[in-house]
């Protein structure tokens, strides 16, 4: 497989899996889906830690924790048994969203792009091994901020596992190495403002640390 230290500077796309956690659904009132629903981020919201988020001025964001899965070699139209052959590797991951935009998006029947794809809207931990996480299923996501603990859920909870993930979005987007499919976040979930320190990650394996800014 390709050396996936450096997936944040080589990868091509980020897919998001919005609502992909039961208790989340519960808490929405809404209906197991059928599919997953999916949206793209650019890869130019990537940050890592030391460096600042930044929120566009007159958006109001929210932090989402998530578990990150980084592709090792290219997929295609995979089998869902073979699916996990296709991960190189994990990450935890903050989807930065701005409230306003999806509503907005929503209201209208209009693009996610820039409630989910703005600068800095992507804060990744270092690149995690596979092998490091025998059991993806088995983890435990948290997110805190300014020391009060916000986020905390087990990816037991999943709706759509990672192999069906793999397997649904290379039906029509071909997945490349380094690339991140971030797959969803649990509930609880709230607006953060300059100032804040976001800390995050899974318990046992990484935690990282960011600071929220208002762009200037």
């Amino acid at each position: 497989m390709t050396n996936l230290d450096l997936f944040v500077e080589n990868g091509k796309k980020i897919i998001g899996v919005a609502a992909n956690y039961r208790s989340l659904l519960k808490v929405l009132k809404r209906e197991v889906p059928q599919v997953p629903e999916i949206f793209i981020k650019p890869t130019t919201s990537y940050i890592t830690e030391n460096e600042a988020i930044v929120i566009p001025n007159g958006f109001s964001v929210n932090q989402e924790v998530e578990l990150g899965v980084i592709i090792g070699k290219k997929a295609k139209r995979v089998k869902e048994n073979e699916a996990m052959d296709y991960v190189g590797g994990y990450c935890v991951a903050l989807d930065m969203t701005a409230t306003c935009k999806i509503k907005e998006a929503r209201s209208k029947g209009g693009s996610w792009t820039l409630g989910k794809g703005f600068d800095t809207a992507t804060p990744v931990s270092k690149f995690i091994p596979r092998s490091y996480i025998p059991d993806p299923y088995k983890l435990t996501l948290w997110c805190s901020v300014n020391g009060k603990m916000r986020q905390k859920g087990s990816t037991n909870d999943l709706v759509f596992n990672i192999p069906f993930l793999i397997s649904y979005i290379s039906k029509y987007i071909t997945l490349e190495p380094n690339d991140l499919i971030l797959t969803g976040s649990p509930p609880d979930m709230g607006p953060v403002k300059e100032n804040d320190v976001i800390e995050t990650g899974i318990t046992d394996v990484v935690e990282v640390k960011f600071k929220v800014f208002n762009e200037n």
